[in-house]
């Protein structure tokens, strides 16, 4: 890992900690001192994204490591078992926060709270708009960096961004008189929360699994590799997603009465070449099949 792509990570994980942890402290304070359960439960998910942030900057640190005897493809997969811990603690957070929201529903409790003060409102709104732009900034970055775990990070962000519309939606409810309000919108504020926890895992795992890569990406390698002087045809292309980079096994056809040392230095320069071209791709298995009919027959 470059010293360029750890500064970004540091900072990253510095602004996410900080932002989160102001947050939670106003989101609950506001919540306790305005009598809003939404907005406590508010507080919880901002605290969870405190701790998100470490996994996702742990587990992009260990993921950066090169290989070594033990791990020759390397560590990229530690992202991929970062964002799954990240989807379990969301969705934890959001049945937590779900459960509490409907328990005061169906029990009917929600008829005894207070009715939530302004200083929750303005809570809501401060959340939506730091959270959102906490979640722009550390997906651009996620990006750069093609991190995962941090795009994981970046749609926590968003997801609370989200749960945060759902609280001022459910305060300004309860405030026009809708004491029950308050509580459904924790009941939203859970979907939101569990929806965010399905992407981010289904996402880990694919690329657990060794999924293949889009038929758009195929093709586009495909044809790039087709394009290479001297390269007859592709027989053969088999992609699989290994944390956040992407291994390619390739059999071409060349000339079957080509020199082995040329075939070999042809071979050579496609493999250098997509690396260079697609830099998602990390490795490149090429084999070699000999075609007598010669390309322009």
């Amino acid at each position: 890992m470059q010293q360029n792509e750890i500064k970004i990570i540091n900072r990253l994980s510095a602004v996410s900690v900080v932002g989160n942890t102001a947050l939670t402290v106003f989101k609950m304070v506001a919540g306790l001192v305005g009598n809003s359960s939404a907005m406590v439960s508010d507080a919880i998910h901002s605290f969870s994204d405190i701790l998100t942030t470490v996994i996702a900057y742990v587990g992009t640190r260990i993921s950066g490591k090169r290989a070594d005897k033990e791990h020759p493809y390397g560590h990229e997969r530690v992202e991929c078992v970062a964002s799954l811990l990240l989807s379990l603690m969301l969705l934890a957070t959001g049945l937590g926060i779900g459960y509490a929201g409907m328990r005061a529903i169906v029990t009917g409790t929600y008829k005894t709270f207070s009715v939530p003060g302004a200083v929750a409102l303005v809570a809501a709104v401060v959340s939506i708009v730091t959270k959102e732009a906490m979640f722009q900034y550390t997906r651009h970055y996620a990006k750069i960096l093609h991190s995962d775990a941090f795009m994981a990070d970046a749609w926590h962000h968003r997801s609370d961004a989200l749960s945060s519309i759902g609280s001022l939606l459910g305060i300004g409810g309860a405030m026009l008189g809708f004491p029950i309000c308050d509580s459904v919108a924790s009941v939203v504020i859970c979907v939101f929360i569990a929806k965010a926890a399905y992407d981010i895992a289904a996402d880990a795992l694919c690329k657990l699994l060794d999924t293949s890569c889009s038929d758009e990406f195929e093709g586009e390698i495909r044809g790039f590799v087709e394009s290479e002087p001297q390269v007859e045809r592709v027989d053969l292309l088999h992609t699989r997603q290994f944390g956040n980079r992407v291994y390619l096994d390739l059999e071409i056809a060349m000339d079957g009465s080509m020199k082995l040392d040329e075939a070999h230095a042809v071979a050579e320069r496609v493999h250098s070449r997509i690396e260079a071209r697609f830099p998602s791709v990390k490795h490149v298995m090429i084999h070699v099949n000999p075609d007598d009919k010669g390309k322009n027959d």
